[in-house]
């Protein structure tokens, strides 16, 4: 016959001896974190229960967080507690089930920062588009801050660099780099840039460490995360006020380009030139109008273009009477050839007139000179000197009362010589 103390003993020898090292897979049932740092959890399956235990010690490494209903696997021993007659599993590492600590962790820090807005857009910073001064977080030695440099004396040679060193991986990194943060946003820096180039998931879990979620939260300065490469995505990239692949894309992205200024100068220079040009082009026709106006307001000037208004209005009359003159020349001269015709008509009439009267007249002269006893002798109609006639002339002796016609028989000449 034993003893309960016995049995126990002898129960905690055999199980203990036994179950050394035996991995447990299970859903989690119950969960506590203690007070002192040990966590007391439970794992079941459909048909049974086993009490866990995980110390403090062991609890520090563990990555994720230990949530009711989780499916996981335990690596552990078999322990007993004599007194009470109980065996429980006391844990050494905890994974879970199907996927990495390290994966689950992850989700469940980003789960947790996002329902506390950590992700928020409204959060976010606005990053300065010239900044005077950067605050780089990094490792000292790392290749990253060598391409950081690099890249910011190409791009924009004005900005002064503030680099603090730090640990980026390992156990002690994040409290480091959070603290290097608090530090930097105190400095008065425009941006910080929290960077470290590629690595393992084990390498970059620094960054998806909640102190230093809270590090970057909490800044005042816009913080630029540039971690790893350009497929890995941690959690000080979603809380950051701007996420960059890799170190050398953070100084691309946050630092102007010279160049496309110097372009843009360029660019805005010529604008301003022709700009220039044009208003030059402008207030000269401006000014020309304007002086046009004063000229017209001038009263020596408007006199003199009264003056060549008058010239011009006279001309214009003159030419207007020439043109009227010429045509009504060329409508008289139809007038003219009548008036000609008619007056040649009128002085043919007049003539004819005349010559009656002159006959007339030629007759009353030889009726009066025959009434005082004389004849008018005539030769062929013509009066004719008798001393000039000639025998067998034949003349024409006119009186008062008849007319006689007559030749001559006997020379006039003899006759007159003779009286």
């Amino acid at each position: 016959m034993i003893s309960v103390s016995e049995l126990n003993e002898k129960i905690k020898a055999v199980l203990e001896t036994t179950f050394m090292h035996i991995v447990v897979e299970g859903e989690v049932g119950s969960v506590t974190y203690h007070s002192s740092g040990h966590l007391y959890f439970s794992i079941k399956d459909d048909k049974s229960t086993i009490r866990c235990v995980m110390w403090r010690s062991n609890v520090k490494s563990l990555k994720f967080t230990i949530e009711q209903g989780a499916h996981i696997v335990v690596d552990a021993s078999v322990g007993v507690y004599v007194p009470r007659g109980e065996y429980q599993l006391i844990a050494a590492k905890i994974e879970p089930f199907g996927k990495g600590a390290l994966a689950l962790a992850f989700e469940q820090l980003k789960a947790k920062l996002e329902a506390k807005g950590y992700f928020d857009k409204e959060s976010k910073k606005a990053l300065p588009k010239f900044p005077k001064k950067i605050a780089l977080v990094t490792a000292l030695g790392g290749a990253a801050l060598q391409d950081m440099l690099k890249v910011a004396k190409n791009r924009w040679a004005l900005c002064e660099f503030v680099v603090i060193d730090v640990l980026v991986q390992g156990e002690l990194a994040a409290n480091e780099i959070a603290k290097a943060i608090d530090y930097a946003d105190n400095l008065e820096c425009d941006i910080i840039v929290v960077s470290r180039g590629g690595g393992s998931l084990e390498d970059l879990w620094a960054f998806n460490e909640e102190v230093v979620a809270d590090a970057i939260f909490k800044a005042k300065t816009p913080i630029v995360s540039a971690v790893g490469h350009e497929v890995d995505f941690l959690i000080s990239d979603f809380v950051a006020d701007l996420r960059a692949p890799t170190p050398s894309a953070a100084i691309e992205m946050i630092l102007p380009d010279y160049k496309e200024y110097l372009f843009l100068l360029s660019d805005m220079q010529d604008k301003l030139t022709q700009n220039i040009d044009i208003k030059l082009s402008d207030f000269s026709s401006k000014l020309k109008a304007y002086k046009e106006q004063l000229n017209l307001l001038s009263p020596i000037d408007r006199l003199n273009i009264l003056e060549r208004e008058f010239k011009i209005n006279i001309q214009r009359a003159n030419e207007a009477i020439d043109y009227k003159f010429k045509l009504k020349a060329q409508n008289l001269e139809p007038l003219k050839a009548r008036l000609k015709e008619a007056l040649e008509m009128k002085l043919k009439t007049k003539e004819s007139e005349l010559k009656i009267l002159s006959e007339h007249l030629k007759l009353s002269k030889e009726q009066r000179a025959i009434k005082k006893g004389f004849v008018e002798v005539t030769k062929d109609g013509k009066r004719v000197d008798i001393c000039n006639l000639k025998i067998e002339d034949k003349l024409s002796l006119v009186s008062d009362k008849c007319k006689v016609e007559v030749r001559v028989i006997d020379d006039v000449k003899s006759i007159l010589t003779q009286k």
